[in-house]
């Protein structure tokens, strides 16, 4: 590769840490998988749901068409993926429905789906391909045979204290900051049930405390997450697909809640993404009434032509995936009425296994409380603010790689009319 495209992904592959920084590490990441995969006893079936997604694109020629061009085109710009065409990709995929991450600092493959697909998802015929309706549901039914698989106690090799890949050894547990978390370390897999148990580990009592708990004008963060962007006047319609991935917020909303979407036009919208390290539950950013609550199935590997080269995931495209990917969208009416409704859009990037709603509608929250959670894959979020309600936010544009994640239940706005 050129040294454009080295910085291209070097700057995209950082955000979140989902993936490794080097290609050359997803190569033989993927190289590695391949030659797993041709060790397969002869006659080995696909599983169920990855069996579903093969019969689906052998069938229907146009898929078959752009994922034939996806896979030639990325081998012509020289990427090494690990297979040539669709049945050897098939066959990886089914290598990673029995796959739990290791611990790595530096060269974590925390989306192995991702990895796969990374290439391909981004030349010109993925970006058709990867916003089929019908092939997404289809990635939802391997997601979610994958997510079954880390929920199980089979999920647990790497929940140890061995170094260097354990989740529990020394090195591991000063980068994650184990301390902070639940666990009881008398306990095998210290006292974990699974992989997804581990993933959405709970901070300990006190360790994440709320900012001016009784005063709603102080509005915090509702995952522990970096700061992507910040966008004034959002409109109700826009070219979300467009660089600049302004939100749209019908389509953020969906057009079946068109009139819950006129509520925050003109307002604002904050947006950050989490770390493959860090906490993954959510916390409601202000105290009020929970009065909406709903899951939007949307696509898993979109990115934006506009954006160009996004390696390592939808990373540079989170924008415009809030308008398409799958998501849950939490509104919650604050008490303080300056404050109006708050709506909480959590949104899956690449092989979010599920988002979890916490809450039912009607029920009271306080700024803080558990709301819902991730499972396992890379994640960002969105707050949405009617208009004219807020102030000052506390992080301030431009953020980069380099923007450091904001705690839990810290400021990150002044609110009120």
């Amino acid at each position: 590769m050129n040294n454009d495209v080295d910085t291209i992904a070097l700057q995209a592959s950082r955000r979140g840490r989902w993936l490794p920084v080097s290609e050359e590490t997803l190569a033989a990441f993927r190289t590695t998988l391949a030659e797993r995969a041709k060790k397969r006893a002869p006659g080995v079936r696909l599983s169920p749901p990855v069996q579903d997604l093969a019969s689906l694109v052998d069938s229907d020629p146009v898929l078959r068409m752009y994922f034939t061009l996806a896979i030639e085109q990325a081998l012509q710009a020289g990427y090494q993926l690990g297979y040539t065409n669709v049945d050897e990709l098939m066959v990886l995929i089914d290598e990673l429905m029995t796959y739990a991450p290791p611990f790595d600092k530096t060269e974590l493959v925390g989306c192995p789906l991702n990895a796969l697909l990374d290439w391909p998802m981004c030349m010109p015929a993925g970006f058709a391909l990867f916003r089929s309706p019908e092939l997404n549901a289809k990635f939802k039914a391997v997601l979610r045979y994958w997510c079954d698989f880390l929920s199980g106690p089979d999920s647990r090799n790497f929940l140890t204290t061995d170094p260097p890949t354990g989740w529990f050894c020394p090195e591991a547990i000063s980068y994650t900051r184990m301390s902070e978390f639940v666990y009881d370390d008398t306990k095998r897999y210290w006292g974990f049930a699974s992989w997804n148990d581990f993933f959405t580990r709970k901070f300990k009592s006190g360790a994440r405390p709320v900012d001016a708990p009784t005063d709603n004008t102080v509005v915090v963060s509702a995952c522990e997450a970096t700061p992507y962007n910040i966008q004034t006047n959002a409109q109700l319609t826009d070219r979300f697909w467009m660089k600049a991935q302004p939100y749209s917020l019908r389509d953020i909303f969906t057009t079946a809640h068109q009139t819950l979407a006129e509520k925050f036009a003109g307002g604002d919208v904050y947006q950050a993404f989490l770390s493959a390290y860090n906490y993954h539950r959510w916390a409601a950013p202000v105290s009020g009434t929970v009065a909406t609550t709903y899951l939007v199935d949307g696509t898993y590997y979109s990115d934006l032509e506009a954006e160009g080269l996004d390696p390592g995931g939808p990373n540079d495209s989170q924008g415009y995936i809030s308008q398409v990917a799958t998501r849950a969208v939490i509104v919650i009416d604050c008490d303080d009425q300056r404050v109006g409704s708050v709506a909480c859009v959590f949104v899956g990037m690449a092989e979010i296994s599920s988002c979890v709603l916490g809450v039912r509608e009607g029920q009271h929250v306080n700024k803080g409380d558990e709301i819902g959670y991730f499972q396992y894959g890379g994640s960002t979020h969105c707050l949405i603010f009617e208009p004219g309600v807020i102030q000052s936010f506390v992080p301030k544009p431009p953020f980069d790689f380099h923007t450091p994640p904001i705690k839990l239940n810290r400021q990150i706005a002044t609110a009120g009319r």
